[in-house]
């Protein structure tokens, strides 16, 4: 017997959470809880439906563990010291030790291209660049789980040239 009318959908055999029945918002709720977005937001391709998938099959045995929790020691350590706490649970190991990480790209961004950013450092870039691309990706500290959840573009729309360093900057 199934339950389709709340977010946690069960399979009585087993007691085990069924991931290919949950609606999305079981997945991700803080998408549907209304999150701060960012004035200029916009082109949101949200992986919702991957990671449920990727977790679907991990629970039927298709695929191994070390598949889904092989977070690259850098990616842990920046996770460690530049991620910004997420409001839900890992999938995997149910701690809280998760943390999104927000990786910029973008042809005006320059050399600057490929860091990571706070949220509250997004809406002031936003006004400053025309168009560049936000990689959200989810890592659990604890069991090395990582995945990108979202990736959407910022920026006024206005054409600028690319950014220079300049020797003797400071690396940001």
């Amino acid at each position: 017997m199934r339950r389709h009318d709340t977010t946690l959908v069960w399979r009585n055999a087993n007691r085990h959470f069924d991931w290919a029945a949950a609606p999305d918002n079981a997945t991700y709720p803080h998408l549907m809880a209304g999150q701060s977005r960012v004035w200029s937001q916009r082109a949101v391709i949200d992986y919702a439906l991957q990671r449920r998938a990727a977790l679907a099959a991990l629970q039927r045995g298709h695929a191994f563990a070390s598949d889904l929790c092989d977070a690259d020691p850098y990616l842990l350590r920046a996770a460690e010291h530049h991620g910004v706490r997420a409001d839900r649970s890992c999938p995997f190991c149910r701690s809280q030790s998760l943390v999104d990480l927000h990786y910029v790209y973008g042809d005006e961004l320059g050399p600057f291209q490929g860091r990571i950013r706070a949220p509250r450092e997004l809406e002031i870039m936003a006004k400053e660049h025309g168009e560049f691309r936000v990689y959200v990706v989810e890592v659990c500290r604890r069991c090395s789980w990582n995945y990108l959840t979202t990736t959407y573009l910022l920026g006024d729309g206005t054409p600028r040239a690319p950014l220079r360093a300049h020797r003797g900057d400071p690396v940001l």
